[in-house]
């Protein structure tokens, strides 16, 4: 495979909405670029960058996948990633890599809910964006409607670079806008097209679009701005040069029409790209951190420069292992060399390099500054983490991921499957950072967390296909606890006779409550000798062991303190035993004095929605029992804080989604423990009784 040069590497992110043909698009790129010898489809499930068997199952993208074409002389990478909103966080991933976002549209549907969150995942990251109007063959599709669309919400730096030669089944080509000449493509979809003069039919709206587009290259710059009002008008060059500067800098967002599944305008849009897209020389020095400094240093995209890559991803492959996909941000990274590990300060031997078309792998001697590639087997190296040269170190920062919202609770359909349940979860943890496993610690349930249902459910299905072990879900367990609200006393006595020696152990003590938070208390207050200073431990200990169990519901007791105050002892059958069962017995007995109650989990939760929807969120979280925070804007959306129980929030994720039509999404963290409400209380504690009595009859 030819090693091409920084300045001429394109690395493109190609992002939108699920179900805008993404796939297919780049598809039908790769066939123009001759990487392949057919167009693939996804209906088909012959596209190179879906071939997970899940993703050809369901007939989306479930991950960020790597190709690359070559195109006028220059190597352009294609990030393809997914679009639907429980895989959106993927977007993140693609665009951390690329110079440059391609922002795939319906040309029916326009701008969809994931449409505003990758433009603001590639504004973030301050990249440049060129907008496809996608499947301008489809019946209703309009790429004026769909302009407007764009234009609405993104302002009017949305501007056509060409514009459409019939649309539906009647779209045959385009007038690029900018060399002013018409695009006839071969209805054989073989992508080939024949320079013509402008329609008629099109010239007006093509004139006043050519307009646009010069009014706003000459906004773009002030010594373009004085030639315009001077001529009223730019010439050629200067519009090319302008125009590639204009969207460098995010001040102008080209738009141009395509139709992926029948070929159309895919040569001019790998024109765009080679032409407007700046290269990894062109965007200038990659910024990151000097560990031993702790300062921010920069680096250029030089292959002079030292080495420095970081790991974008990892792709687990049942024969190869972990496969570590990386961008070169300088130097020269070859194969079967040496390299550090900067993120862990470990050393690294990096083995056979090679370049990814989808799943395929062409071998490649070495990868230079700006390009993507990937190498199998990395011992320590995990994504995120930035391998370079030991000498002069670099650190690039990790992608930030969402907050998984969704939880259940996983368990192995056969109760031996326990160890290797675990250890693929951990395996799915390094191609996924979005995912989150833990294990509660109150209700020893084993808990998965991930964007949505959805995302839960392939992560089942990838356990049983690739790790064969089948699993079920099932929602957790709340972790309850419990407290008391009034003081008491109580006496504990543990006394049996038997033959030879007996057991003995009497003590009092006062319970009282202490604030939230301070879970529990021992206070040793025995004066006299009462009960031996080596007794006084086992007491604490028969305390410490009743509280776990509770008193209620089984739940552990806490924000307490106990007070050991008096006892009595005999010499011959007082045991250690003895007084931790005497402790027991006191804590029982003190604790059905202390009118008992239940304490429940409040959520500390961040909802992000449109502001139409706002009303109706706040609305349901009252519902939910919920205590709003605050609200305030945050671009177009509104974000609202809120503490909300957790029980209540269990089944959020799917009304949110329901409630704003999927452009709403949440965070929640842990905030505190409050009393669970009398009448909740009686059901939760009933529950618990009849669960504890399955459990004592399954054992």
């Amino acid at each position: 495979m030819k090693v091409f040069e920084t300045a001429n590497i394109r690395n493109v992110g190609v992002v939108g909405h699920g179900g805008c043909g993404k796939t297919s698009l780049v598809s039908a790129l790769l066939f123009v670029t001759d990487a392949v010898n057919r167009i693939g489809r996804v209906e088909d499930g012959t596209t190179v960058t879906d071939f997970d068997p899940d993703e050809i199952e369901r007939k989306i993208s479930l991950q960020t996948a790597l190709a690359h074409g070559e195109w006028r002389k220059n190597k352009i990478n294609i990030l393809d990633a997914p679009g639907y909103a429980n895989f959106v966080a993927e977007a993140r991933v693609a665009l951390r890599v690329a110079d440059a976002a391609l922002v795939v549209v319906d040309a029916v549907s326009g701008v969809e809910v994931q449409t505003e969150k990758v433009w603001g995942y590639a504004k973030d990251d301050g990249l440049p964006r060129i907008v496809v109007v996608n499947r301008m063959d489809r019946e209703r599709a309009s790429f004026a409607r769909c302009l407007e669309s764009l234009q609405n919400v993104f302002g009017r730096a949305v501007v056509p670079l060409a514009v459409p030669l019939g649309e539906e089944k009647g779209f045959h080509g385009l007038v690029d806008l900018v060399r002013e000449k018409a695009l006839l493509y071969a209805d054989d979809q073989s992508g080939k097209s024949k320079e013509s003069e402008i329609p008629e039919a099109v010239r007006e709206t093509a004139v006043k679009a050519r307009e646009q587009l010069v009014e706003m290259v000459a906004e773009s710059n002030e010594a373009l701005i004085e030639e315009f009002f001077e001529k009223g008008t730019l010439p050629q060059e200067k519009l090319l040069q302008g125009l590639k500067q204009a969207v460098a800098a995010s001040r102008i967002y080209p738009v141009l029409p395509a139709s992926a599944i029948n070929n159309i305008g895919l040569s001019h849009l790998l024109d765009a790209l080679v032409d407007l897209v700046p290269s990894p020389a062109d965007r200038g020095d990659a910024a990151g951190t000097d560990p031993a400094q702790q300062k921010e240093t920069r680096r250029a995209a030089s292959v002079d420069a030292p080495l420095s890559a970081y790991v974008f991803k990892t792709i687990i492959d049942p024969h190869a292992g972990a496969i570590s996909l990386f961008r070169v941000y300088s130097g020269i990274l070859k194969s079967d060399s040496p390299a550090h590990n900067i993120s862990r300060d470990t050393s690294e031997r990096v083995g056979a390099l090679m370049l990814l078309q989808g799943k395929a792998t062409v071998p490649i001697q070495e990868i230079r500054a700006g390009d993507i590639g990937a190498v199998a087997k990395l011992k320590e190296t995990k994504t995120g983490d930035t391998l370079g040269d030991k000498a002069n170190p670099i650190v690039y920062p990790p992608v930030e991921f969402p907050t998984p919202s969704t939880t259940f609770a996983i368990e192995p359909k056969s109760r031996g499957d326990e160890d290797k349940i675990s250890i693929a979860l951990h395996r799915l943890l390094d191609e996924d950072p979005v995912l989150k496993v833990v294990r509660d610690a109150q209700t020893h349930e084993l808990l998965l967390s991930g964007m949505g249902q959805l995302h839960i459910e392939v992560v089942v299905g990838k356990l049983r296909k690739r790790f064969k072990v089948e699993v079920n879900l099932k929602k957790p367990k709340i972790p309850y606890r419990e407290t008391i609200k009034a003081s008491a006393e109580g006496h504990g006595r543990h006394k049996k006779q038997t033959g030879g020696h007996g057991q003995f152990g009497d003590c009092r003590i006062r319970m009282k409550p202490l604030s939230r938070g301070e879970d529990f208390r021992f206070v040793d207050n025995i004066f006299g000798g009462s009960i031996p200073k080596n007794y006084i431990p086992a007491v604490e200990k028969g305390v410490q062991d009743a509280r776990v169990k509770g008193f209620l519901a089984g739940y552990p007791m806490v924000d307490f303190e106990v007070e050991l105050y008096d006892g009595q002892y005999h010499d011959v059958d007082s045991s250690e035993l003895s007084f931790k069962i005497a402790g027991s017995l006191a804590f029982k007995d003190a604790v059905a004095k202390c009118k008992p109650t239940l304490l429940e989990p409040i959520m500390k939760a961040e909802i992000v929605v449109p502001e139409e929807y706002a009303g109706s969120v706040m609305g349901d979280l009252s519902g939910r029992r919920g205590q709003p925070q605050g609200m305030e804007p945050t671009g177009t959306m509104q974000l609202i804080r809120a503490q909300v129980p957790l029980s209540e929030m269990l089944s959020f994720d799917a009304d949110l989604t329901s409630m704003t039509g999927g452009r709403g999404s949440y965070s929640m963290e842990m905030s505190h423990y409050a009393e669970l409400p009398s009448h909740l209380q009686e059901k939760v504690i009933a529950a618990s009784k009849t669960d504890r009595g399955a459990e004592q009859e399954e054992e």
